[in-house]
């Protein structure tokens, strides 16, 4: 039974990631629930969330490709973030990492329903000094270091922190938002996984059991998506991170 709550967790995990971002907060809480420490619970959940996030990537691969020269230097922040954030979660304790959760998430939640106005304010910035474009890039690879910092230190809301983040970096074509959003994904999971596997911080039977649901929900989910209109896979991103947020204060605070 546990094995078959884990799996039918990462599918429903593989969709939600592929669709929207978010699906952590389902196989993440599965994990806890089935008995495993938290900080264990969160690197075997990036464990198992990887292969979800590669198979969606592998979805959204013609969008991927037309970001262009972007595409190197996305890929080498998202790694140098990915590990600081992995490095950060093993120096921490259990306790200071349950009562960080849903700051976290309040903080993800936040950037992707005022991302807009915040975007415009920051071209409005960097449009008025002489080095505009120069500042502009600086302050997007800084943001995307620090993104990838925050999964690779708690994967949970991950698709909703990079979809934030790919709004303020000017992206506006949601299919190319996810697929960047997955291969940003993907990079930060793979090397935090590649930390957690030397500190032993997997648990791989469980992880495994979520990772082939992730797998079978991801990629199906990637071509399904592109037939729903833009504003209904914004808005459901909006209120699913809202009613996860207030799950965890709850969870943690009640």
């Amino acid at each position: 039974m546990e094995w078959i709550l884990l799996f039918g967790a990462g599918v429903l995990g593989g969709i939600l990631n592929s669709i929207a971002g978010g699906g952590s907060f389902i196989t993440f809480p599965a994990l806890m629930f089935v008995g495993v420490p938290p900080v264990i619970a969160n690197a075997t959940n990036t464990f198992a969330a990887c292969a979800g996030y590669i198979s969606g990537s592998y979805g959204f691969r013609d969008d991927i490709a037309n970001t262009g020269h972007r595409l190197t230097l996305t890929v080498v922040l998202s790694l140098i973030g990915g590990a600081l954030g992995a490095y950060l979660l093993l120096t921490v304790s259990e306790t200071q990492f349950l009562t960080a959760i849903p700051w976290l998430l309040l903080f993800a939640t936040l950037l992707f329903l005022f991302g807009e106005p915040l975007s415009s304010a920051l071209s409005r910035i960097s449009q008025s000094s002489s080095n505009g474009s120069k500042l502009g890039l600086v302050a997007i690879s800084v943001m995307l270091v620090v993104v990838s910092a925050y999964g690779g230190f708690f994967n949970a809301g991950l698709g909703v922190v990079v979809l934030s983040y790919l709004v303020l970096a000017g992206y506006r074509d949601i299919n190319q938002m996810n697929g960047l959003k997955l291969l940003i994904s993907s990079c930060v999971s793979i090397v935090a996984i590649i930390i957690f596997v030397i500190d032993g911080s997997i648990d791989w039977g469980r992880g495994v059991a979520v990772m082939l649901g992730t797998l079978s929900g991801g990629y199906v989910a990637a071509r399904v998506s592109r037939q729903i209109e833009q504003k209904y896979v914004k808005g459901f991103v909006g209120l699913s991170s809202i009613v996860m947020t207030a799950y965890f204060f709850i969870d943690t605070y009640a």
